[in-house]
């Protein structure tokens, strides 16, 4: 029988450097039905009225909701779709708004002052994703503004993956009216 304090399953022997105890195991993401039940009580508890989709009536003349072809093709093949309505569904509880536009992608989420977007969008071919900050950076395929990867770089998923999630954790903030 191993003794409880030397017994690696108790919590009490696991603790970090600082005395605080480990968290164990893994987080997990919601199944789509926890997630429409969790997005419904926000509803409710907020009361709000706020459609998560743009009434067709309400778009302007020229505005489109539908992708060119070959944005279509390349907004499929990077799998960004599937991994902003991950972030949607299990991080903001279903209540972001996705627009698509001619030559990209939205994911819109907060309200009044605290309204920020996640933009992409197609040019020659390449993935260009809408950034936060306004000076280049450290990565190779940063522009200054937006960082755009080639038909190489936006099929590895993990690089996708990795560029949404910075994006999510710093989003680029819409400007007030003010």
């Amino acid at each position: 029988m191993v003794p409880e304090q030397n017994n690696p399953n108790n919590q009490r022997s696991l603790r970090a450097s600082n005395g605080r105890p480990l968290i164990l195991g893994q987080s997990r993401s919601l199944s789509d039905y926890e997630a429409a039940m969790i997005q419904r009580m926000i509803r409710e508890e907020q009361h709000s009225s706020r459609a998560l989709e743009i009434p067709k009536e309400d778009l302007a003349q020229e505005a489109t909701t539908r992708m060119r072809p070959e944005v279509a093709e390349v907004v499929a093949a990077s799998r960004v779709r599937e991994i902003l309505q991950m972030f949607n569904r299990d991080y903001l509880y279903g209540q972001g708004r996705f627009d698509e536009y001619e030559g990209g992608l939205l994911l819109k989420w907060g309200d009044g002052y605290s309204r920020k977007h996640i933009w992409v969008s197609v040019e020659d071919g390449n993935l260009l994703f809408e950034t936060s900050h306004m000076r280049k950076c450290s990565k190779p395929y940063c522009t200054g503004t937006h960082h755009v990867l080639s038909r190489e770089q936006y099929t590895n998923i993990d690089l996708v993956n990795q560029e949404l999630a910075e994006l999510f954790r710093r989003p680029v903030q819409e400007p007030t009216d003010d």
